[in-house]
């Protein structure tokens, strides 16, 4: 076992990467003819064949696979997976496994067609105990803000606006993944100061990461003040989710990236 974690790089990534698509969409199947215990048990399965994957990166760069847009998305994949696990355990939705594998499938497919070039080095801002857990975090929070989107989108197209059940699905899994957001801002803000003297800069990512919470806020102001607006409330929620996918990558490729200290997310 510790032999195939230790080989675990980008020229294998595409076994794993096609077993967990596989798994999943199977486990999507299972999901819609009423055979949940067997789609929850295929959809573990899933998860822990790309954790595997991940825990060899891990051995095998003897560092944190969370340096590059592409190691990211490994997690990102891995929690739009899991969240979409958690919301069918606890609420039985057929269909979000077919949304969750779509969603995760999209990264993973990327990482297989684009595969980055890794290194075992880290730079020094790096190699701080506040590295993991801020990726974790963020990660987690995009996994569980991208199922909300997927059903809030959900709501829109079936015209489910007095679905409670859902909209209560969508409106905690926001608050949570919110949460962690929160979070994670919180310790890049105390790694930051450890780093480079300051909590906030004003950094083009640290700027999109302020636009992404007050979005989000306004979502839940919508849903606490008016809950009537459901479909004011969507849009926000998918303007939101874009300002995260800014925040994410999208700044990499602003003129303004060249001088950002978060410049390392594209090397």
């Amino acid at each position: 076992m510790n032999e195939i974690l230790l080989l675990a790089d980008w020229e294998v990534f595409p076994f794993f990467g096609i077993i967990t698509i596989l798994l999943s969409g199977v486990s999507a199947y299972l999901a819609w003819k009423d055979k949940k215990s067997i789609a929850i048990a295929g959809m573990v399965l899933a998860l822990i064949v790309f954790s595997v994957f991940i825990a060899g990166m891990w051995m095998s760069q003897e560092r944190p696979p969370m340096r590059t847009q592409g190691e990211t998305r490994l997690f990102y994949s891995l929690f739009v997976i899991l969240s979409g696990l958690l919301v069918y355990i606890r609420w039985g939705y057929k269909w979000i496994f077919s949304f969750s594998t779509i969603l995760a499938g999209v990264f993973i497919i990327t990482n297989i067609l684009k595969p980055q070039l890794h290194s075992k080095s880290m730079m020094p801002a790096l190699q701080s105990f506040y590295f993991v857990p801020h990726v974790i975090s963020y990660m987690f929070s995009y996994g569980l803000l991208g199922v909300a989107l997927l059903i809030g989108i959900y709501i829109l197209w079936k015209k489910k606006e007095n679905d409670y059940r859902k909209l209560y699905v969508m409106d905690n899994l926001v608050y949570t993944g919110l949460g962690f957001l929160m979070f994670g801002l919180l310790l890049g803000a105390v790694w930051a100061k450890a780093a480079w003297g300051t909590y906030w800069g004003w950094d083009p990512k640290e700027t999109w990461a302020a636009i992404t919470m007050c979005s989000y806020l306004i979502f839940l102001h919508i849903r606490h003040f008016h809950p009537r607006r459901v479909k004011l409330a969507v849009v926000v929620l998918i303007f939101s989710f874009l300002c995260l996918q800014m925040c994410w990558y999208g700044v990499n490729y602003l003129p303004s990236a060249a001088q950002s200290v978060h410049t390392y997310g594209m090397q």
